[in-house]
C-alpha cells in the first residue's frame, strides 16, 4: 500500500498544489528548509570513501553551467522568458532522487552520488554571480546582487553537507538515524512540490490569460531541454563508460529547487519551465523503467 502510495505521490503532489494554490502558497516561506533538510538527509547517506571523482563528472558540470549559459543567450533575442525557463531546466542541480532511478536502472549509484554534490555545490559558488546578471536583480548593484544571492543559495546548497559532516564525526546517532530514515526525504519532496506547484499556479492564474502562447512554449521548450540532456548525458556517460548515471547525472533534476530558484531570481513566468520538467523527467524515468522490466523479462 505504501509502496503504491510512493508511486501516486508526483502528481497527488501537483494536483493537490494546483487545486489549493491559496493555502500552499502562504506556506511557501517554508520551502527553503525543506530543500535544506532533504540534501542535509541525502547526505547523510553518502560515504566519502566511496566517492571518486572522474572525468565524467567534469564534462557533465561543464554542460550543466556552460550549456544552460550557451542556451540562455541564444534563446533570449527570441524571448527572455523562454529563454529564462529553459536555463533554469539545465542549470539546476542533480535530482536527490537521481541515485535511486541510476540503481533501480543498474547504473552506478556511487558515480552519480558524487555528481549530485558536485552539481549542488557548483550551483551556489556560481549561481550568485550568474543570477546577478539576470532580470530579478538586473536594476540592483552587482556586489549588493552578489551578496544577497550568495545568503541564500550557498547556506541552503552547502551547509546540508557541513552538518552531514559534522553530524557524522560529532553525533554518530543522529547521522545514522538520519542515515536509516532517507524516506522522509521523499515526503518532504512531496510536501515542497505541493507548496512550489501552488506557487507556480497562483502567479499564473494572476497574469490572465495573455501569455497562453508564451507559456506554451516555455514548457515545450522544457521538453526539448529534457529529452537532449538525457540523450547527450547518455552519450557523455557511454563515452566514459557509465552510460546510466550520465543520463540520469544531467537528465533528472532537482525541480524543486529549479521551480524555487525561478520564482526567487528570475520572472516568475520561468518557474513554468521546471515545472513541466516535472512531468517530462517522470514520463522518461517511467519508461526507462517500464523498459528495464521488459528486458529483463526476455
Amino acid at each position: 500500500m505504501l509502496q503504491k502510495l510512493k508511486t501516486y505521490m508526483l502528481p497527488i503532489a501537483m494536483i493537490v498544489g494546483a487545486i489549493f494554490y491559496k493555502y500552499v502558497e502562504s506556506v511557501s516561506f517554508l520551502t527553503p528548509y525543506l530543500i535544506f533538510s532533504m540534501l542535509l538527509i541525502t547526505y547523510c547517506k553518502l560515504s566519502l570513501r566511496n566517492m571518486n571523482i572522474s572525468p565524467l563528472h567534469f564534462w557533465l558540470l561543464l554542460i550543466q553551467i556552460f550549456g544552460s549559459l550557451l542556451v540562455y543567450y541564444f534563446l533570449l533575442p527570441l524571448d527572455s522568458m523562454i529563454a529564462e525557463g529553459t536555463f533554469i531546466c539545465i542549470f539546476a542541480p542533480t535530482a536527490t532522487a537521481a541515485a535511486v532511478i541510476t540503481g533501480m536502472l543498474g547504473g552506478d549509484i556511487a558515480c552519480l552520488a558524487t555528481y549530485s554534490l558536485l552539481s549542488n555545490m557548483t550551483v551556489a559558488l556560481t549561481s550568485p554571480i550568474i543570477f546577478s546578471f539576470m532580470e530579478a536583480h538586473g536594476t540592483m548593484p552587482f556586489w549588493e546582487s552578489f551578496l544577497v544571492i550568495c545568503k541564500q543559495m550557498i547556506p541552503l546548497l552547502i551547509l546540508p553537507f557541513i552538518a552531514a559532516i559534522f553530524l557524522r564525526k560529532f553525533f554518530p546517532k543522529a547521522h545514522n538515524a538520519l542515515q536509516n530514515r532517507q524516506s522522509i526525504s521523499f515526503y518532504m519532496w512531496a510536501i515542497s512540490l505541493t507548496i512550489v506547484m501552488g506557487k507556480t499556479v497562483s502567479f499564473i492564474i494572476n497574469q490572465g490569460s495573455g501569455n497562453i502562447k508564451e507559456e506554451i512554449l516555455i514548457a515545450l521548450f522544457a521538453l526539448i531541454a529534457c529529452i537532449a540532456q538525457f540523450i547527450i548525458g547518455k552519450w557523455v556517460g557511454y563515452k566514459n563508460n557509465n552510460l546510466i548515471a550520465g543520463g540520469q547525472g544531467l537528465g533528472q533534476k532537482n525541480t524543486v529547487l529549479a521551480i524555487w530558484m525561478a520564482l526567487i531570481y528570475l520572472h516568475p513566468l520561468a518557474s513554468i519551465g521546471p515545472a513541466s520538467y516535472v512531468v517530462w523527467q517522470n514520463s522518461i524515468n517511467s519508461w526507462q523503467l517500464w523498459k528495464k522490466q521488459k528486458d529483463l523479462k526476455k
